[in-house]
């Protein structure tokens, strides 16, 4: 897959003291003071999934068994603490080892299911409107028989427009009918006030824009994509979203590479990764169907912390695998310097000092914002 690492640049400007100058000249009056430029400190936090190769999530790690860097320099963290979305029902000396208590509260998870209708193209590609309605009906599934009491999961859908079916809810009912109604396309009547529950938890449609205006403001599928991560940037925490789709509008070299578009796709995956969105994209191509768009998808999800599916016979399967590797994850936090009155995104990397295990973590930050 072609990667394209897009660097931050901090410029770092010092006035150095004159040295000695020749005999002949005379020693400056007045030397200059040492440059001090200033810096805005700010505190990076970090959510950090970390599996083996089976998808299992791995407790018990601490500092020593992270490397973080920005710009490809180490940081030094300043702390690591584990949290599960799963109580634990009982003790035992291997967790007590590894500095996992059975008195840790569970965290909620966040889920948005995200469709692209596949309607237009059931001309040309019948096959795609067939495994999306597949896919629909195996994500009822999973809600009415995997989803966990504390999941907070949303349902969206895009045609020509973004479309919020249903905002977060534990409402099993609620997000099977949710899921049926983007199978149709469903105009759930804009975004209104009314529609909003204040107060009873978290909300995309409180951070969207309101009646017609959220129509003109995604006109396009990124568009969507970035005011959807801006609002779900007022929930703490990683967000999960599974992308329902063939793939994503691209340019394509002469020998049909992928290249991120600069205008629409680099935008995109730095507004998801600045408000902690992590796209896992389950292609709709019939399995064993080779096709340039892939490469969007594995780009997209590689650079969010997601995972990118394909050649998918059971679409239960990677929405098992899902919700498996986000049953547990790491809190990293640092301290980061950025240019005092600057605005940029700020690159990380995460990885572990142990090959064999798994990483997933968004690429970077937004800062100065």
């Amino acid at each position: 897959m072609l990667r394209i690492t897009r660097m931050t640049a901090l410029a770092l400007v010092a006035l150095c003291g004159l040295g000695h100058a020749a005999v002949a000249q005379e020693a400056p009056q007045n030397p200059q003071a040492p440059f001090t430029g200033k810096v805005n400190v700010n505190e990076v936090l970090l959510d950090v999934l970390v599996t083996d190769a089976r998808g299992n999530v791995i407790v018990g790690l601490d500092k020593n068994d992270f490397v973080v860097r920005e710009n490809g320099k180490p940081v030094d963290l300043t702390g690591v603490a584990f949290y599960s979305n799963r109580r634990l029902l009982e003790s035992s000396p291997v967790l007590a080892k590894q500095r996992v208590s059975t008195d840790q509260g569970t965290e909620d998870r966040y889920f948005i299911l995200f469709f692209q209708d596949q309607k237009e193209t059931a001309q040309e590609a019948p096959r795609l409107l067939s495994q999306q309605l597949e896919a629909a009906k195996r994500a009822r599934g999973w809600v009415d028989g995997e989803m966990l009491p504390n999941d907070w999961v949303a349902v969206v859908s895009y045609d020509t427009r973004l479309k919020v079916q249903q905002d977060f809810t534990h409402d099993r009912k609620a997000l099977v009918q949710a899921i049926g109604d983007a199978m149709k396309g469903k105009d759930p009547e804009g975004n209104y006030p009314s529609r909003i529950d204040a107060g009873k938890g978290p909300s995309l449609l409180a951070g969207l824009p309101t009646g017609r205006e959220l129509m003109n403001k995604t006109p396009k599928i990124y568009d969507a994509f970035q005011v959807l991560a801006r609002a779900a940037g007022n929930v703490r925490g990683r967000k999960n979203l599974l992308l329902f789709t063939y793939g994503l509008p691209s340019n394509e070299t002469t020998f049909r590479q992928f290249v991120p578009d600069k205008r629409y796709f680099l935008p995109t995956v730095d507004a998801l990764n600045a408000n902690n969105v992590a796209v896992y994209s389950l292609d709709l191509t019939p399995a064993d169907t080779e096709h340039t768009l892939s490469d969007s998808l594995q780009y997209m999800s590689d650079e969010t912390g997601g995972r990118y599916f394909f050649n998918i016979t059971n679409f239960s399967t990677p929405l098992d695998q899902i919700a498996k590797e986000n049953n547990g994850y790491y809190l990293l936090s640092y301290q980061s310097e950025q240019p005092a009155g600057k605005t940029g995104f700020q690159n990380v990397t995460v990885t572990t000092t142990n090959p064999e295990l798994r990483v997933k973590a968004r690429k970077g930050y937004e800062y100065g914002k």
